[in-house]
This record gives structure tokens, C-alpha cells and sequence, in this order.
């Protein structure tokens, strides 16, 4: 796979040394079971896939050549380039400016963006829409593309489901940066319609069998489909894909549930006619820190903390399956665990943060599962293990602990 050029202030010596021996042990990225810190009186069990994805790391490259390559011009991304606070709040620091927050809402006025501008395409894409409007203004978009290839994959997939007359199911969050691009991508050529979970895809099923009123459509799924969506005609072929960072187990559930609603309706026999197979738009990445999350989860542990931007989709969905077997704290860096012993962590359900006093538990040995978002720098990660160690001031030295790596 290709190296990319990362700014050192992400790499961490210690993360760094647990990955290089994995990729030593496990080349095929067969094995997913953790690698386990021994530290003596406590032990963290880190996942096998965390941090940094491909998609990432080029969009991280591409940012920060974008920087040195134009001294003294403006630099724009149209909204955060990855949803992680430390690396944002640098690009801030060197002068890039965003034109749009991630809900889309315009913080520069387009008036005031010019050809002798740069322009930034965050790694989630961006709109047809924007694009245009780009183009409009003369300025140039592909030499600091940073799409993430694995989205641009899903946006060709939904482009071969419309030229082969199928409607366009999305699996995603409305508001969110990919999600509202791959339906601008998807609407180009097929009907489109966002759901954002196995509830509304009961619903959906309720339509397409006819018990719901198809009169009810617009009103159920208002601002989620496209303007020429019409559901007595564009619910019998349907093709399902997703925003990449959704839990791909339940993107493979709908699509599943959407299939059996097809064969209860057409019959077994024809529904292949009417269900699309599109297996092949979920991100390798996506399902790597997944898969890893669950095979951690085989650890007998006390707790789990998850570290991550609290935008961030992927990061949210190894929180919900980390927080179904023990207590789960969703942090953005090390900045969180304060020396009193609380720590602070988000509630991705209710967006508010939460405090928790005396988290780490009165033991011998305490065993703590430790993963990060496909958005979160190696650093960040680093800072956490060390501020988790700083409550055990008699455990091994971790120069020690890494030679068993």
C-alpha cells in the first residue's frame, strides 16, 4: 500500500512501533486480535486497526502540500478536510480558513472567494452543486482533491445502479458532509432517497408492499429524496449504498431486510431484477476498525475508551458497539482525563459531554481496551496511553514494555 508523506507531529514513536510489528506478524491483516501493553498493574488492550486510514493520510498529504506549495495565497477548504479536532485546529494555525461548517452552512460568502484562491476538497467530497459553482468562478479543484477514493468508488457504483434503472437507496446521516454529496452524485442519474437506519427501512419496506399509503411518501421521507423521486414507479428496483463510515454490519442488514421485501413482493425468483447486489461500497477501512473493535471486545476488560473527533461517523459507531459490553468513554485526546481522576466524554446520542468521576477502577491490575477513529493521528492516541499510565506510577517502564512487541 502506498506511503503517504505525514506530517511528523502525527507520528508517535510508541503507536508507531505497535503497528510496524503487527505488519511484521500479520502481513495479510488476517489476524485481528488486539495487541496487549502489559505494564503490570494495568494493561491496555489496543485494537488491531485504528487511527489514520488510507482516505485520510491522502487527504492529509494533499492539505498540507496545498500549504507549502502556496506561500502568501489564500487557502480555502470548503469544510473540516476529517472530523478530528487537533488536525483542524492546525490547519487553522497555518491560515486555512473553512468556507462551510459540516452541517453545510456557510461561514466565508462565495462573493468573497476568487479565482487567485485555493480550494480544498475535504476527503468526504463535495457536491456537483459546488463543483459547478467552482467552475463558475475559474478556479481549479483537482489538483488538491482530497476525496477519499473509497467514496468515489460509492459515487461510480451509484452512477453503473442509475444508467441500469435502478432508484438509489442511501444508508447515511442527512446532514453529513459525504452523505450530501454522494446523493448529489447519485440523483445525477437515478431517483434518490437517504435513510438513516434499519427504522426507516421498515418504513420504506411498508411503502414499497403497500401498507402505507404511497400518498404518505413526501411527507415521511421530507428533504430526504430527490426532486424527481416518485414512489408508485422508482420503488421497484432499488439498489442500496452507503456513506462509508456508517456501521457496515448494519448498512449489510438493510440491505438484506430491503432483498426479502423484494422476494416477498416479486418472488423469490424475480427479485434479483429488482434488488441490486451492492456488497462491493463498503470501505475496507471502515470494516477493518470494525472487525477489530469486535475481536477486541473478546478481551475481559473494566472499560473502553474510544478517542476520536466527536463528529466524527466512524468514530461514534466503535463507541455504540464498544458501549453494548462494558463502560465506554468517547474522548477527542488525552486533554479529557484530567489528574483529579474524572474524565470527561461525549454522548454521541444526546451530542453533550458528560463527566465521570474516578473512572479507572480500585484494583491490582486494571484492563483497559483502547481503539480510535480512521480520523484520529497516532499522536493523539500516544498522549491518552500516557495520561492513562500517569494514574499507575509503579508499572513498567514502557521502553520495557515495547521490547516484547
Amino acid at each position: 500500500m502506498k506511503k503517504f508523506n505525514i506530517p511528523s507531529q502525527y507520528r508517535s514513536p510508541i503507536i508507531g512501533k505497535i503497528k510496524e510489528s503487527r505488519q511484521v506478524l500479520d502481513p495479510k491483516k488476517k489476524d485481528f486480535s488486539p495487541t496487549t501493553l502489559d505494564f503490570g498493574s494495568v494493561r491496555f488492550h489496543i485494537a488491531r486497526h485504528f487511527g489514520f486510514c488510507f482516505g485520510v493520510e491522502n487527504a492529509i498529504e494533499i492539505c498540507y502540500k496545498a500549504l507549502d506549495e502556496n506561500p502568501g495565497k489564500r487557502i480555502f477548504l470548503l469544510s473540516q478536510m476529517i472530523h478530528n479536532p487537533d488536525v483542524n485546529d492546525n490547519l487553522l494555525s497555518r491560515g486555512i480558513q473553512f468556507i462551510m461548517n459540516t452541517s453545510g452552512k456557510q461561514l466565508i460568502s462565495w462573493d468573497e472567494i476568487s479565482a487567485a484562491d485555493i480550494i480544498v476538497i475535504p476527503a468526504f467530497g463535495t457536491t456537483l452543486e459546488i463543483l459547478e459553482l467552482l467552475k463558475e468562478k475559474g478556479i481549479e479543484t483537482k489538483k488538491y482533491d482530497t476525496t477519499c477514493p473509497f467514496v468515489t468508488r460509492v459515487w461510480k457504483r451509484s452512477d453503473q445502479l442509475g444508467k441500469q434503472k435502478y432508484s438509489i437507496i442511501i444508508h447515511g446521516k442527512y446532514n453529513h458532509e459525504e452523505t450530501r454529496a454522494t446523493f448529489s452524485y447519485s440523483k445525477k442519474n437515478a431517483p434518490a432517497l437517504v435513510i438513516k437506519d434499519m427504522n426507516e427501512a421498515i418504513v420504506l419496506s411498508e411503502f414499497i408492499l403497500g401498507k402505507r399509503a404511497l400518498s404518505q411518501f413526501k411527507t415521511t421521507f421530507e428533504g430526504k429524496y430527490s426532486d424527481d423521486f416518485d414512489p408508485s414507479q422508482h420503488l421497484e428496483n432499488i439498489g442500496v449504498i452507503n456513506q462509508t463510515t456508517m456501521l457496515a454490519s448494519e448498512t449489510q442488514g438493510i440491505a438484506t431486510f430491503l432483498k426479502g421485501v423484494m422476494e416477498k413482493k416479486y418472488g423469490i425468483e424475480n427479485a434479483k431484477t429488482h434488488m441490486a447486489n451492492t456488497r462491493d461500497t463498503l470501505c475496507y477501512a471502515t470494516n477493518e476498525n470494525q472487525d477489530a473493535t469486535h475481536e477486541l471486545l473478546n478481551k475481559q476488560a473494566d472499560l473502553a475508551i474510544v478517542i476520536g473527533g466527536y463528529n466524527s461517523s466512524n468514530t461514534s459507531h466503535l463507541v455504540e458497539l464498544c458501549e453494548e459490553k462494558l463502560p465506554t468513554y468517547f474522548i477527542k485526546n488525552a486533554s479529557e482525563i484530567n489528574p483529579s481522576g474524572d474524565i470527561t466524554h461525549f454522548n454521541y446520542k444526546t451530542s453533550t459531554l458528560n463527566s465521570s468521576v474516578n473512572f479507572l477502577p480500585q484494583k491490582d491490575v486494571v484492563n483497559i481496551l483502547i481503539t480510535s477513529g480512521a480520523s484520529c493521528p497516532d499522536t493523539t492516541v500516544e498522549g491518552v496511553l500516557e495520561k492513562l499510565l500517569s494514574f499507575f506510577p509503579n508499572s513498567k517502564k514502557t521502553e520495557k514494555v515495547l521490547e516484547g512487541l
